[in-house]
């Protein structure tokens, strides 16, 4: 039977992050042979990723209000946004403190960890499809913020309204009804570029054919699907140590 979170906190009270772990056990579910649990849903004919062309990004936050528009996120908790940064150029120290944008969202890896770090079982509340869309099922979610804390990117928040984790989705309900995420539907400077990375004549595969991408925190080894063109390479692996100021 799969753990609810009425029957989870009524079994265990207050707990600490290691307790939940223990306590929401259950049969396993069968690894695939990456050790993660299979992908439920989605179609497997499909990639989906996402390209954001840094140039062309003018941290207008249109994407962040769609977004919240379309996914109706609590006031001050976002599924995507455009975070400002402050960097100092340590080899010219002389040089003023620079202001650089940077949007984040999901990076829908190829080998997430928040899916590893939720405890419910048999199947775990944050999961896969085949698709490569990582989902929270909320009707099975805790709430313990066990894969918001495992997460490198920050792309998770527990909802202050449903008390669930919460994500962005690249808007699954719209890609199913076959439009595009509400963030690129809207992004003003043409900056997110959305498609499959199974169809060799999408958008998506030209852009990474075409110019050199990067993505965040590669040591992590998540292998992200939010690819980024024209990033500095600053942000690559210290998004954690930048001060950021929103």
């Amino acid at each position: 039977m799969t753990t609810t979170r009425r029957e989870f906190l009524k079994n265990i009270g207050t707990v600490t992050m290691g307790a939940v772990t223990a306590a929401a056990t259950g049969p396993l579910q069968a690894a695939t042979p990456d050790g993660f649990p299979p992908k439920r849903g989605g179609d497997p004919r499909h990639r989906w990723a996402m390209v954001v062309d840094m140039r062309r990004c003018i941290a207008c936050q249109a994407c962040t209000v769609s977004c919240s528009v379309e996914n109706q996120a609590p006031l001050h908790q976002f599924r995507t946004i455009v975070s400002q940064y402050q960097v100092k150029d340590l080899d010219r120290p002389e040089q003023p403190v620079a202001l650089v944008d940077l949007p984040r969202l999901c990076n829908h890896c190829d080998s997430p960890p928040c899916i590893m770090a939720c405890p419910v079982r048999p199947q775990r509340a944050t999961y896969q499809q085949k698709d490569g869309i990582v989902l929270v099922n909320n009707e099975m979610c805790l709430g313990c913020g066990a894969c918001a804390y495992a997460c490198p990117y920050g792309a998770r928040f527990v909802n202050s309204e449903t008390h669930t984790a919460d994500k962005c989705t690249l808007c699954v309900h719209r890609i199913k009804a076959g439009l595009l995420p509400a963030c690129v539907e809207s992004c003003v400077g043409g900056a997110r570029v959305f498609g499959d990375l199974r169809d060799p004549k999408s958008e998506v595969r030209k852009l990474l054919a075409r110019y050199k991408v990067k993505v965040l925190q590669p040591e992590k080894h998540t292998r992200p699907n939010v690819y980024y063109i024209g990033m500095d390479v600053k942000f690559e692996h210290n998004t954690d140590r930048i001060n950021k100021r929103g």
